[in-house]
């Protein structure tokens, strides 16, 4: 296995899955064809098993090829007849400077507009519609759950949250590879409240945290309200954060006044990309924070819903030293409406307790008694495996739609699960005139203006998959994709 010496601008597993690409794209290989077995694409292109491994990775993270059980790997049904997004340059970090947010404005006035039209389908959030939860499985257990601990609605509840959750939540920890005490377990309401309280635990007012760009806008929301300076650092539409960007970030600023002292980083299904991270960057990104001092906070809600064989690794199960602050909620897979959130906070854990107490005091019991009880139950792993089904076919019949009704110029990478799709525009189509005019047409959707504050994403937005009635969804993309073309027009 020589796995070619000769040096290229690319690692040999990407060049092949980049033939395969060109293969699928071109027509040589169509949908349903079986694609070589491991061992059959080791002898072909003289490789390793792990070469021939990351190759399939890329190609499945590409949305290009899926697998099936003791059947192998096929071209996938759907593939988008579009280019995919462009990879970042890191070398915009070099001239990146950390700036107080001062995007809550734009974020609030966007909120405000589409509040006005509250009948509008929603295809801008990332929350799966309510009929892909388990609503009536979480019912009847919190109807026993009443029966039996009626005081559940009137005492004041575990100081540090439902022993049982807690336990649960530590033995699920496992598969995703660290190991976490149920005492170390800090319960919260939903995600943003973990990971407000990581950045209050590690930062103070007027310091700098560096971010992925594009970001979540909920994020940017909070850095300001704490009066925090974000540092955008580039990241890929597939493998995430950009680690050389992050490296000479980390480099330049070390020991200024500006150091960064914590970085968020949401390494499964980023929002709003839909990457996931490849092992070796999220091990790398624990060195370099390790090394200077730096605070992860990990915001990791959607790791659940990555398509894969095995679970996906979190970020803290690289952590030897306490440094990643490891954040999570059942929003996005479970329970939407219950707002239950947990956090590891490693050598922080005494410090994020205290702020936990002063800022909101204990979590609400009901719903955690009733989580004990679901996640134990075979139920929550047959509810994942149905959801990802489920979200996997509207993703493809989106990204069918995408193709089908955007304009020449539109670029996207299908995402590597969840149901949110980052979609550039063609040059001359701005995402805040995209958005009225949809929103005129009682369609929401995102625009990349909210996902940072550098003015990058004016031609991007943001699209979620469909809820219960897909051929509505469909007519809406339908319509966004006119408007795009109407757009595109005028500015010829």
């Amino acid at each position: 296995m020589n796995d070619r010496s000769q040096p290229h601008p690319q690692p040999l597993y990407r060049q092949l899955a980049g033939q395969y690409r060109r293969s699928i794209e071109s027509g040589v290989l169509r949908a349903g064809d079986r694609m070589p077995s491991m061992r059959a694409f080791m002898r072909q292109h003289d490789v390793s098993l792990a070469t021939a491994t990351e190759s399939y990775r890329v190609l499945e993270r590409e949305a290009l090829i899926e697998a099936r059980p003791r059947e192998g790997y096929f071209v996938r049904a759907v593939a988008s007849t579009l280019p995919a997004a462009r990879e970042p340059d890191w070398q915009e970090a070099r001239h990146a400077e950390a700036e107080f947010v001062g995007i809550h404005a734009n974020i609030s006035a966007l909120v405000a507009r589409w509040q006005q039209v509250p009948d509008a389908l929603n295809l801008g959030g990332v929350t799966a519609a309510d009929a892909l939860f388990p609503g009536e499985a979480l019912q009847k257990i919190a109807v026993r759950t009443l029966r039996h601990r009626p005081d559940l609605l009137t005492a004041p509840g575990h100081e540090r949250g439902d022993p049982r959750l807690r336990a649960v939540i530590a033995r699920r920890a496992l598969a995703a590879g660290f190991t976490v005490h149920p005492d170390e377990i800090v319960m919260t309401h939903g995600g943003t409240e973990a990971v407000n309280l990581a950045l209050r635990a590690v930062t103070q007012p007027g310091d700098t945290v560096a971010v992925e760009s594009p970001c979540f806008y909920g994020l940017l929301q909070v850095l300001e309200s704490l009066g925090l300076r974000a540092l955008e650092i580039p990241a890929s539409p597939t493998t995430g954060l950009s680690i050389e960007a992050l490296e000479f970030a980390l480099r330049q600023q070390a020991g200024g006044s500006s150091s960064i002292k914590a970085l968020v980083v949401v390494p499964h299904i980023q929002n709003p990309l839909g990457c996931v991270m490849p092992d070796a960057h999220k091990q790398r990104i624990v060195e370099l924070c390790s090394e200077a001092g730096v605070a992860v906070i990990e915001d990791d809600p959607y790791r659940e819903l990555v398509e894969s064989d095995t679970p996906p690794r979190a970020l803290k199960s690289w952590d030897t030293q306490g440094y990643v602050i490891h954040c999570t909620s059942f929003n996005k897979t479970l329970a939407p409406g219950m707002r239950v959130g947990w956090m590891a906070g490693g050598r922080w854990h005494s410090r994020i307790a205290m702020l936990k107490f002063a800022q909101s005091r204990l979590n609400e019991p009901l719903s955690q008694a009733v989580l004990a009880e679901f996640l134990q139950s075979q139920a929550h792993e047959r509810h994942l495996r149905r959801l990802r089904e489920r979200l996997a076919l509207q993703r493809a019949r989106m990204a069918q739609g995408i193709s089908a009704s955007f304009p020449a110029g539109t670029r996207f990478t299908p995402p590597s699960g969840g149901m949110a799709f980052w979609i550039e525009l063609p040059p001359g189509v701005d995402s805040m005139a995209l958005f009225d005019a949809a929103l005129a047409e009682r369609i929401r959707i995102m625009p990349g203006t909210v996902f940072s504050n550098s003015g990058r994403f004016d031609r991007f937005i943001r699209v979620s998959c469909p809820g219960p009635d897909p051929q509505s969804a469909d007519a809406a993309l339908a319509r966004i994709g006119a408007i795009a073309h109407r757009l595109a027009a005028q500015t010829r």
